[in-house]
């Protein structure tokens, strides 16, 4: 049984829990002759068990948080990577992309870095190449991460045509010096406090390394 489906049956268990009791008590009281005072008194404690146990399910189901719909994301799986990049560089992004995808809501990962697609991976999208947008333009010039919840309701969203276009939220994170790391999600509402904590910890080791190895690179040019 899905942990989905546990949380389900233990939510409900209280009311029927309480409509079994309250059942069982009025057959109980409809099939005893002669009541006596301390049988009215057990009925009465009894009832209002069983009517605080159903209402209890009732506030369980109210109260009890939806998770968000996931869909299946629309394009086919790839994996993309600028082969001229140094290997270190190469390495360190197929170890972050690897993380995200299976550790969180990711279902794509795009790395835009100082004008060029280092990496796409995951499902990709039907646009290749990144043009960046205002929200995008954003990200890189005040370096601070731009999380869309529900992609939909956002009219910047034609801008990320290089995701799968059914994704349902977006991280936009800073990634080093003129870098991005986009990652785009089955399901609205998916990313944690504590994923997002993890997304900048991950982006900010990315980033270094590709600074490193651009500087590394350009200084053996010269």
């Amino acid at each position: 049984m899905a942990k989905s489906d546990q949380n389900q049956v233990l939510r409900r268990l209280p009311i029927v829990v309480g409509a079994i009791a309250g059942t069982l008590l009025m057959v109980n009281r409809l099939t005893t002759p002669m009541l006596s005072d301390s049988q009215a008194r057990s009925d009465a404690l009894g009832v209002i068990v069983s009517a605080v146990l159903i209402l209890t399910g009732l506030l369980w189901e109210q109260f009890q948080p939806k998770l968000p719909e996931s869909v299946e994301l629309l394009g086919e799986m790839g994996f993309d990577l600028d082969a001229d990049l140094p290997e270190s560089a190469q390495t360190e992004l197929a170890w972050a992309s690897h993380l995200l995808l299976t550790n969180t809501a990711t279902r794509s990962v795009v790395a835009y870095y100082q004008g060029r697609v280092l990496l796409r991976r995951g499902v990709l999208g039907p646009v290749a190449e990144v043009k960046p947008g205002v929200i995008l333009r954003r990200v890189l010039e005040k370096s601070a991460p731009v999380y869309l919840v529900n992609l939909k309701i956002y009219p910047g969203r034609v801008e990320f045509d290089y995701l799968p276009e059914n994704t349902q939220g977006v991280i936009c994170q800073p990634m080093g010096s003129g870098g991005v790391l986009i990652l785009g999600a089955n399901a609205p509402r998916s990313y944690t406090q504590q994923d997002e904590t993890w997304i900048a910890g991950i982006a900010d080791k990315v980033g270094n390394t590709l600074d490193n190895a651009i500087a590394s690179t350009v200084s053996m040019s010269t």
